[in-house]
């Protein structure tokens, strides 16, 4: 069993002003991250596109035409203060969605252990009805009701480690009980929620960290909230919104983790996968701004999950 990477170069045509965080370099360092001859046993794959109907599993069609609509011919337009679209952004996002889908079908049918999906623009910060925070489409809750619906799923865990809360994936499945969504992020920061208090139905498991914090407390947090609440979940399928900037060189916020603590991040999620689901998951690249931080945790991430 392997490792399937998913990519597309669609995505480097998604274009946001000079000295946007959230720039094409970004998959240009994780590319290069990848070509160590570590990695050459990783299957790779130019993910398909998405047929734009799947996008209406997690948002509302007339958000949807929306966001179409708002496409630009030429140059770019702002969705909001910090979100743009550019004439290829429609392109990347369906790339994007199905790279997600492909790693779900492909890990479903056994063709491969786990998956990541080096994709971008990221999307956890969309919610149902916005965009926000530099995402247009919530991927990974598209690639959740995908596993539901093609694969008769019955719990599907999203675990979140991006170093913003996943508001986007929260809102989606506030109301959900068959979805178990779990993050840890610095709070305060953007966008202002991830508050312990917020449960959902009851499968809403926010494990805040302080500005500062490190390796311990993420580590920590893991322990004490993100791997109980996935034990008793007991999902068929984990899925990863894999953002990491956590690192403590990223310029957005000011967690200090290290490529050491996403790669125990990871184990500890095999281990759980292990546990519940024949060892299933697949991981979507979500932020990380500093290119260096962002090369070497995806390096230690990936590494990690080649271990399977």
């Amino acid at each position: 069993m392997t490792t399937l990477l998913l990519h597309h170069p669609i995505f480097l045509e998604h274009l946001t002003p000079v000295g946007h965080p959230e720039r094409p370099d970004r998959l240009r360092a994780v590319a290069a991250a990848l070509e160590h001859e570590a990695f050459n046993v990783l299957v790779r794959e130019e993910a398909a596109a998405a047929d734009p109907e799947v996008v209406t599993l997690a948002h509302p069609e007339s958000f949807v035409e929306h966001i179409r609509t708002a496409i630009p011919e030429e140059g770019l337009t702002r969705i909001d203060a910090d979100t743009v679209a550019s004439p290829r952004s429609w392109e990347a996002e369906m790339h994007a969605i199905g790279a997600a889908m492909r790693g779900v079908d492909a890990v479903m049918a056994g063709e491969a252990q786990n998956a990541f999906a080096a994709v971008r623009p990221p999307g956890h910060h969309a919610e149902r009805h916005r965009a926000m925070g530099f995402c247009l489409f919530n991927i990974i809750a598209i690639a959740a009701r995908h596993a539901q619906r093609k694969h008769g799923l019955e719990r599907v865990a999203i675990v979140d480690w991006d170093v913003h809360h996943g508001n986007g994936t929260q809102d989606i499945f506030w109301s959900d009980p068959s979805v178990l969504y779990a993050s840890t992020h610095q709070m305060p920061l953007y966008p202002g929620t991830g508050a312990v208090s917020e449960t959902g139905s009851g499968n809403i498991f926010n494990a805040p960290l302080s500005p500062g914090d490190g390796g311990e407390e993420f580590r920590e947090a893991f322990q004490s909230r993100i791997l109980p609440a996935l034990r008793e979940f007991k999902p068929d399928l984990i899925l990863v919104s894999a953002g990491f900037d956590a690192h403590h060189r990223d310029p957005l916020a000011s967690l200090r983790l290290t490529e050491d603590d996403f790669a125990w991040g990871t184990r500890m999620l095999m281990d759980e996968a292990d546990r519940a689901c024949g060892g299933r998951i697949v991981s979507v690249l979500e932020g990380g701004y500093d290119l260096r931080g962002l090369a070497g945790s995806v390096a230690a991430h990936v590494r990690q999950l080649m271990q399977a």
